[in-house]
């Protein structure tokens, strides 16, 4: 628990779009997210649309009438993990994933072909050398597929299968700045 701050979740998590319509048509029409509000900003400096994404949070967007384009491998992963792509610059917002319910995966993972969106592999995330494994077994503590928007944000869709948090799960050292190769 907190002591400093009465800190109840996320409130929001705000990105930058490039077309909002499209965007709209993709977190409410493909993801079925409810737009919950819209906020055109003063000046014409753009718009701030809200989706309900569950468990009373909510994803933003911006959309800027100048925002500069993004740099695939910079300000977010180039592709989906499982095709070798997860690097992405400090500072920037690697993926967003959204829980969602063990039985479901499988499942959610064909709906969204079926609505024409690229999605990889089901990973079942353990903690193996390479943190995947082939198959679901007593080591995996969450299976995931990832998955991008029009704009080109990685999306997760992940499942727990078991409570994390024990002695066993935190039990590396942080790395720190002078471990970089870069």
């Amino acid at each position: 628990m907190n002591g400093e701050f009465e800190l109840r979740g996320v409130n929001h998590l705000a990105l930058v779009c490039r077309d909002m319509r499209r965007t709209v048509d993709f977190y409410s029409g493909v993801l079925g997210m409810p737009l919950i509000k819209t906020i055109e900003l003063p000046g014409g400096m753009g718009q701030h649309f809200f989706f309900d994404c569950g468990g009373g949070n909510a994803l933003a967007f911006f959309w800027f009438p100048d925002a500069p384009e993004p740099v695939p491998g910079v300000s977010a992963p180039k592709g989906l993990p499982d095709r070798g792509e997860l690097i992405s610059a400090v500072g920037s917002m690697n993926h967003i994933a959204f829980d969602v319910p063990p039985d479901k995966i499988e499942e959610y993972r064909e709906r969204l072909i079926a609505k024409g969106v690229d999605v990889g592999v089901i990973l079942n995330h353990d903690d193996s050398e390479w943190g995947v494994a082939p198959e679901p077994h007593e080591g995996v503590f969450v299976r995931s597929i990832y998955f991008q928007d029009p704009d080109g944000v990685l999306l997760e869709f992940a499942a727990w299968t078991r409570e994390p948090g024990s002695p066993d799960d935190v039990r590396h050292e942080p790395r720190t700045a002078a471990d970089r190769t870069v």
